[in-house]
């Protein structure tokens, strides 16, 4: 047999040729799992200042602050501030009984209060924490520095 026409022959042959190779796809699945959590940072510590019948000492008081922490959550989390407070009165003070509150504002609405709320969706917002000491009967604050730590909790 005789090719007399080249071209012809590999026009014929290429046509005939057939791309046995199907195209394939695969999906990738990608997953991830995002746990509850919390980041806080302080912006500000509060100041305390006496009231005038020196039974309070106070970040709600004239001349007082309160401090102020930023609050970074994914959500299901509860906020709060530790009962126990550490302080360091100075030498000669009798007994205090300290309180510490909170109220948040921004993604999340707390008003004042001192126990523990959930906190159930994602966002950012700001902390107002203050602290309270109070005397009893007829102790005073005495002169001198004070110090106290208020603990807040996110978990």
């Amino acid at each position: 047999m005789e090719f007399r026409n080249p071209i012809f022959v590999v026009s014929a042959l290429i046509c005939m040729h057939t791309n046995n190779a199907g195209a394939a796809t695969s999906n990738v699945i990608f997953d991830a799992t995002v746990d509850a959590t919390c980041t806080l940072q302080v912006v500000s510590d509060g100041t305390m200042a006496v009231s005038t019948n020196l039974q309070n000492l106070s970040s709600k008081n004239a001349g007082g602050s309160a401090g102020s922490v930023t609050l970074s959550t994914t959500g299901g989390v509860e906020i709060g501030v530790n009962p126990t407070v550490v302080a360091t009165p100075p030498s000669g003070d009798s007994a205090t009984t300290w309180t510490p509150e909170y109220s948040v504002s921004g993604a999340h609405t707390v008003a004042l209060t001192s126990t523990d709320t959930a906190l159930s969706t994602a966002g950012t917002s700001n902390v107002t924490v203050h602290l309270t000491g109070t005397k009893s009967g007829s102790d005073r604050f005495t002169n001198g520095a004070y110090q106290a730590v208020v603990t807040v909790t996110c978990e």
